[in-house]
């Protein structure tokens, strides 16, 4: 059965995309535990991080740095929180967001319901921070 991030991959889910490359995608969660919270999933289902191809883990992380500087850069954040916790979607993704504090690293309290502005506005600012940083090829419209 097809996981919950393939559904939103195919676009039979929405999802607020800000990344697409052949390998890759990164989309906002539906629950940030700061705004601006994305995870970078691969477009090939893998349940464990640890099953990964080390040449593949190696390219996500590459799109995860990205993405972490957009967030910095967006949100004028100290850091980039970068958490693999897999348990919530059995699909390999990274979770990238900007961190202000350490209790920011606690997934368990993320926003359950946030505001359709507040991820609109999230996609808005990532998506221009990564044009700036000269990624335009692989954001989206």
């Amino acid at each position: 059965m097809a996981s919950v991030f393939s559904a939103i991959i195919d676009g039979q889910l929405p999802g607020r995309f800000v990344w697409e490359d052949d390998e890759f995608v990164a989309f906002l969660t539906i629950a940030p535990v700061t705004q601006g919270h994305t995870l970078i999933v691969p477009r090939k289902e893998i349940d464990q991080w640890q099953d990964v191809d080390p040449g593949t883990f190696a390219r996500m992380n590459e799109v995860a740095q990205k993405i972490g500087k957009a967030v910095r850069a967006a949100w004028d954040a100290p850091r980039a929180g970068l958490l693999i916790a897999g348990l919530e979607v059995p699909h390999l993704h990274l979770h990238v967001f900007p961190a202000f504090e350490l209790g920011n690293f606690d997934i368990t309290g993320a926003d359950p319901e946030p505001s359709k502005e507040s991820l609109d506005e999230a996609q808005a600012m990532i998506k221009q921070a990564l044009r700036d940083l000269g990624y335009a090829a692989n954001v989206p419209e």
